[in-house]
């Protein structure tokens, strides 16, 4: 696959929206998000439809090219996720993605892009956060959060340790209340192995929910020796989760689609909105739906809808050892 070259200092982020349309409903998240990435030594570039809040899918398709081609832009950064990626993929050129490879980062709605990046412009790209949610946290972003970031974009990862602490919890950004105080945070009880073993492979795969907007499409991916990487997303009630039973349908197509009996190992991101006892269920969904299979299966990562999280350049050699409670990203999503 294609690997942009890493960031550095000095070097411009451009801040896109092509799922969501919130940075101009709530500007002081991306205003902090880039107060952040400048105090990093980061320059900050945004376009036309970055803020609006109703921009068409031609506008935001006409600055996602716009970012690529420009060659002072290192790095692409969606400003939050959404619903709507799906619309820009018929309107995507992707040989301007190919012919201009750069460090592309978002989740949720943008795995959909991730998809449709890494299989027609063959481009490793980076699941993790995003402008508004994360690099827009007051007082500033979570340092975990941050770390692995830059980490990610500038070289190899390595080994990967879970966090000491995370949150969910919401706070009403249209009120400004996330601005009153920093969000709650809980004891993080690390890592759970719900299916022991060792695997290594390339990493796929993004939001539960989202991916079935690739399923049966040309946009899809191939399984084959894969570890997939799966996370959860809000429900209609933004301040919880989605519906267990949702999520229990979801992964049973996914094995109703042969994906199960390719891949390698499963990662399965910390859900996002449960109470403990949803956790517990969220769990013993897995758990009830790869008792079957033989491949590794790492529960409760830093990954998806809730906080701190890691980033992963999808397309990478990553491993899982249960024994050793290893999960590692091998391989450099960057050039050397």
């Amino acid at each position: 696959m294609i690997k942009p070259k890493p960031l550095q200092k000095g070097d411009t982020i451009a801040i896109i929206s092509p799922s969501g349309g919130l940075g101009g409903l709530v500007p002081h998240r991306l205003d902090n998000a880039k107060k952040f990435l400048e105090s990093k030594g980061f320059k900050v570039k945004e376009y036309a439809s970055t803020r609006k809040s109703d921009a068409t899918p031609e506008e935001k398709v006409k600055d996602l090219h716009a970012a690529f081609k420009n060659d002072e832009v290192k790095a692409v950064l969606c400003a939050i996720g959404g619903l709507s990626s799906n619309e820009l993929l018929p309107l995507i050129d992707f040989s301007i993605i190919k012919n201009n490879p750069k460090i592309f980062c978002g989740y949720s709605d943008i795995t959909v892009l991730h998809y449709a990046f890494n299989k027609k412009a063959d481009l490793v790209t980076f699941y993790g956060p995003a402008a508004m949610t994360q690099f827009g946290e007051h007082p500033e972003p979570l340092e975990f959060t941050s770390q692995h970031f830059i980490k990610a974009l500038s070289g190899r990862v390595g080994s990967i340790k879970a966090s000491d602490k995370w949150t969910d919890e919401i706070l009403d950004w249209f009120g400004k209340e996330d601005l009153k105080r920093p969000r709650k945070l809980y004891e993080n009880k690390g890592y759970a192995w719900i299916n022991k073993g060792k695997a290594t492979g390339k990493i796929i795969g993004g939001c539960l929910y989202t991916m079935h907007q690739i399923n049966g499409t040309d946009y899809n991916l191939d399984y084959k020796d894969k570890i997939l990487l799966l996370e959860t997303p809000e429900g209609q009630d933004f301040t919880k989760g989605e519906p267990l039973d949702y999520v229990d349908s979801q992964i049973m197509n996914l094995r109703n689609s042969g994906i199960f009996d390719k891949i390698k190992g499963l990662v399965v991101g910390r859900g996002f909105g449960y109470t403990d006892e949803e956790r517990n269920e969220f769990k013993k969904i897995i758990e009830k739906h790869t008792k079957d299979y033989d491949f590794p299966v790492l529960f409760n990562v830093d990954i998806g809808h809730s906080d701190p999280m890691i980033t992963i350049p999808l397309g990478t050699q990553v491993t899982l050892d249960s024994e050793n409670n290893i999960f590692s990203i091998d391989e450099s999503g960057v050039q050397n």
